[in-house]
């Protein structure tokens, strides 16, 4: 899930991406993921599997990344996706450096983000954190994360020794090449625990940040102008298919382990993991996103909130 190279030199090309149906068919809404196939997507793929997508007039194709690089914004922007996945952090970057493009649903209910510690460091809260090596990406998210649940427990960030890893985590937690990390706690920290490693995690929502929505859906504005009923179709059946996904969850293990070519041991993990902070399905709440705004503009994510009104429609379902 993520991050964000993609943002720039974004432009708005070419045609609709529903242009290709067969005649009498449902019009197709394609799906572009942000990252390789994993249990937050479930919802998408069970849409699919299920015929959920049909039942509700429409066609879902999904399209991963190619490569696994992040590029769902870029998919958007040259029209090749019609509903992107995104971390909400990149979305807010999005719209401040002038993308049009609008929130339509969320994923996943809570923050993700964690800072990880080796339980063999003795690091029994945050502000332990002061005077060790913490591996972060080299993102302004992550100082924010880091930041938020320092300076929550009374500790002093400027204190914390920043190692910038990039997205090396995992390696370089199992390694003792740092103390801590920033990282995904439904990824990254069910990796290591399956690997056998002791953590402690201090996930942010716990640590001074609101209980934001992670991952959501985004379309450009034009799409929902021009094509409000077929987004609505949509959205509505990917909320089905996660009630689908988390009712069974076995088929939803072989299909995202499938996609993903990953180990079923590890998605059903992940999936266990992330499954409570995946309900309600697709909901979106004004005060949480405003929450959320005032949240990375505080921390250094954004230079300001953002409009949450416009950036998001809340009545799209109703």
């Amino acid at each position: 899930m993520r991050r964000l190279l993609v943002l720039m030199g974004i432009t708005a090309a070419l045609a609709g991406c529903g242009s290709d149906d067969e005649a009498g068919a449902p019009p197709t809404v394609t799906v572009g993921l942000d990252f390789t196939p994993n249990a937050a997507h479930a919802g998408i793929y069970a849409a699919v599997r299920t015929g959920r997508d049909e039942e509700n007039g429409v066609r879902i194709r999904i399209r991963p990344p190619a490569g696994g690089s992040p590029d769902s914004l870029k998919l958007l922007a040259t029209r090749r996706a019609d509903i992107a996945v995104l971390d909400i952090h990149d979305l807010g970057l999005a719209i401040e450096q002038g993308t049009d493009v609008v929130g339509v649903g969320a994923l996943v209910q809570r923050p993700l983000a964690a800072v990880i510690a080796r339980a063999d460091r003795d690091i029994g809260r945050p502000r332990e954190l002061e005077g060790r090596d913490v591996g972060v990406a080299g993102l302004p998210s992550d100082d924010a994360v880091l930041r938020a649940v320092v300076e929550d427990d009374g500790g002093n960030f400027d204190q914390v020794h920043r190692v910038t890893i990039g997205f090396g985590a995992v390696a370089n937690l199992l390694a003792g090449k740092v103390d801590a990390a920033t990282a995904f706690w439904n990824a990254e920290g069910v990796v290591l625990r399956e690997r056998g490693l002791e953590t402690r995690e201090f996930r942010v929502d716990d640590f001074g940040a609101p209980r934001y929505p992670e991952v959501v859906l985004v379309v450009r504005r034009d799409t929902l102008e021009d094509r409000r009923d077929d987004v609505a179709a949509a959205v509505q059946a990917i909320a089905e298919g996660t009630e689908d996904a988390l009712d069974d969850r076995d088929a939803t293990v072989t299909e995202i382990a499938k996609a993903s070519e990953s180990d079923e041991d590890l998605v059903r993990a992940q999936l266990d993991a992330v499954a409570p902070a995946m309900t309600p399905p697709l909901v979106l709440r004004r005060t949480v996103l405003e929450g959320w705004s005032r949240f990375d503009a505080e921390f250094g994510i954004l230079e300001q909130p953002v409009d949450v009104d416009r950036a998001f429609v809340f009545d799209l379902l109703s």
